[in-house]
């Protein structure tokens, strides 16, 4: 028989968390888990956090202001370390349980892990209803906690205190495996995190990680080299599991040989250097011209660890022409679209994937490497330009100040943004030359990530200039981790945009055919607020100063550089602006009956684009 210990069913968790270590490719060991980010209340300050003092010099906790927040920051740090490594979230029951439920749904939809350990309800049921309980007339186990089913990879409500042993280990499997990679949410009722069992010492002694890559079936490697043999207009489409295979110089080192350009989406910008020759830029509706332009006339699309979500695929509307091949490790990501299915961990594909001496066709991979040189003095040029006398300068001139502030290169740089037309922007002109430089939360576009996430990545990486740009609007729906990082003594750049309002939809909404409404904040109310931002940033304890122009905004980046502490720059930019080059059709339904003619105006438009879509 094993030799037990016996602890509480939180120091058992505890314990397994800080003892858990992940071997990666290289050989290099680390804590799988970095820390527990916790905000305690009655449902879970006595159990798991008198078990988290106990380990707090080997699995540190950190204090946030914002249970969604703090939630933001694990998951950024997960990604900004390729989903190798993680963090645990822990709130109290009630509010602080479903103010993680947003920050579920962001990393359920981008595929990462993320370890979420709310507070439960009494096992026991003797004190219900306790403060906050959700009582059901329908369902009398059901707590605030189940919503978080539909949103994770994995839950498990711990009733007992020896499920710990199954159920945690089930958790970590369904983060560390590629396929089923996201949030995983262990329940823990307030009771059963004090209840003592025999803890098993092996339990405490967990075997390191080691994070797998599944090879190809045989029949479908051979038959995606007899697709590919076949094709003359070959083109890459790179999403976010090329960053997480940890394949972007094998995609490199391929492309070059076989001649095949490389298009990006939000999720997969970096797996190429922006001046790689075959890196064709953007692709989708907030893409370039060169990769958008090859995709119409492609005819083989091999698409790479993406979901192809519909800002990807131009609402599958992007290659008419091209046959579908996806290399993905999730089995139903493979065989959307009625594309040819491809299994496996992209970086071992890539390396056998080699249908002898085929090449794209000479003409195609040189007009690829013209669009993508013309493309790229485009973008020198729209991010170098001016404002036009007497305006307001748009994103595109903030994103060249950004951008070409650091004294040498920006080859350290990370930028990290979420929602709003920044996204579309960054997508086509921020430049990265490694993989991780550019952080868009994109598949869930959610508001109010980019600072929380900018605080995860720069505890993930402590070496880089962590810039979070982000809109007015963002920044007023979740910015208490600025307090945070101060506290914590982690050094972001906040560099905000502020267009008064909800600039991105207001667009979206005029082309649509409606008229301005609830949108701008001038829009919105007899008293539109006249807000500080750098006021507001200062007293959170960030160094702020609002700039007038480029040129002011120029200076302020660089003292930002310079600066030791968190600091916070302000520029007024035109909600109207945007760029124009490149994009797509993307569907959105415009009413099919209005008053209104501009309505059917854009009604008219959208008939004309679903004719252009693949069914």
């Amino acid at each position: 028989m094993s030799e037990a210990v016996r602890l509480t069913m939180a120091q058992a968790l505890v314990a397994h968390l800080a003892a858990l270590k992940i071997v990666h490719d290289d050989g290099r060991v680390e804590p799988y888990c970095a820390g527990v980010w916790a905000i305690f209340g009655h449902g879970n300050v006595a159990g798991l956090g008198e078990a988290l003092a106990q380990h707090r010099d080997t699995l540190p906790t950190y204090r946030a202001h914002n249970e969604q927040g703090m939630a933001h920051a694990a998951i950024a740090f997960a990604k900004a370390n390729f989903r190798q490594r993680i963090m645990a979230v822990t709130s109290s029951i009630g509010p602080g349980a479903t103010n993680l439920l947003t920050a579920a749904a962001l990393a359920h939809v981008n595929r990462l892990p993320v370890l979420l350990l709310p507070g439960d309800v009494f096992a026991s049921r003797t004190p219900d209803p306790v403060l906050q309980q959700v009582e059901d007339f329908a369902a009398g186990d059901l707590s605030a906690n189940d919503a978080f089913r539909p949103l994770v990879r994995w839950f498990d409500r711990i009733t007992r205190p020896e499920q710990i042993l199954s159920a945690l280990p089930r958790a970590i499997q369904v983060m560390t495996d590629p396929a089923t990679c996201g949030p995983v949410c262990l329940a823990l009722p307030q009771d059963v995190q004090t209840m003592a069992f025999d803890c098993p010492a092996s339990f405490l002694e967990p075997a390191p990680l080691r994070i797998r890559r599944p090879a190809p079936d045989a029949r479908e490697l051979a038959a995606a080299n007899e697709l590919l043999t076949s094709a003359r207009r070959p083109l890459v489409v790179a999403g976010g599991g090329v960053l997480y295979s940890r394949a972007g110089a094998t995609l490199a080192a391929w492309a070059s040989t076989h001649g095949v350009p490389v298009a990006e989406t939000q999720a997969g910008k970096g797996a190429l250097a922006w001046d790689h020759p075959q890196n064709v830029g953007a692709i989708g509706v907030t893409g370039a011209p060169a990769a958008n332009a090859l995709a119409a006339d492609a005819d083989l699309v091999l698409a790479i660890g993406t979901r192809l979500q519909d800002f990807s695929t131009a609402s599958h509307s992007l290659w008419p022409k091209a046959k579908l091949l996806s290399l993905n490790v999730q089995p139903m990501d493979a065989a959307k679209w009625r594309g040819q299915a491809l299994v496996a961990d992209a970086r071992v594909v890539l390396a056998a994937l080699r249908p002898g001496s085929w090449r794209a066709d000479e003409a195609w991979t040189a007009r690829a490497q013209q669009l993508a040189s013309k493309w790229n003095a485009r973008v020198t040029e729209l991010t170098s330009a001016a404002p036009p006398k007497g305006e307001l300068p748009y994103d595109a001139e903030v994103i060249g100040a950004v951008r070409d502030s650091a004294a040498d290169s920006p080859a350290h740089d990370i930028v990290v943004c979420a929602a709003g037309t920044l996204p579309a922007e960054l997508h086509k002109l921020w430049r990265t030359s490694a993989p991780g430089g550019y952080h868009m939360e994109y598949g869930y576009s959610c508001m109010g990530y980019e600072i929380a996430g900018a605080l995860g990545v720069k505890m993930a990486r402590p070496e880089a200039e962590v810039i979070a740009m982000v809109g007015d609007g963002s920044y007023l729906m979740l910015n208490s981790e600025i307090a945070t990082s101060v506290m914590l003594g982690q050094k972001l750049i906040v560099v905000v945009l502020d267009n008064r309002g909800y600039g991105c939809i207001q667009r979206l909404q005029l082309a649509s055919g409606s008229p301005r409404f609830n949108n701008l904040l001038d829009d919105c109310g007899p008293t539109p607020p006249a807000i500080d931002f750098a006021a507001h940033a200062a007293s959170l304890g960030a160094g702020a100063v609002h700039v007038k122009d480029i040129a002011e905004l120029k200076a302020a980046m660089k003292s930002a550089r310079a600066a030791t502490t968190t600091q916070v720059v302000v520029i007024d930019t035109t909600p109207w602006r945007t760029t124009d080059d490149g994009g797509a059709w993307w569907e959105v339904a415009i009413p099919e009956v209005s008053p209104r003619e501009e309505v059917r105006s854009a009604r008219r438009q959208y008939e004309g684009g679903k004719r252009g879509q693949q069914p």
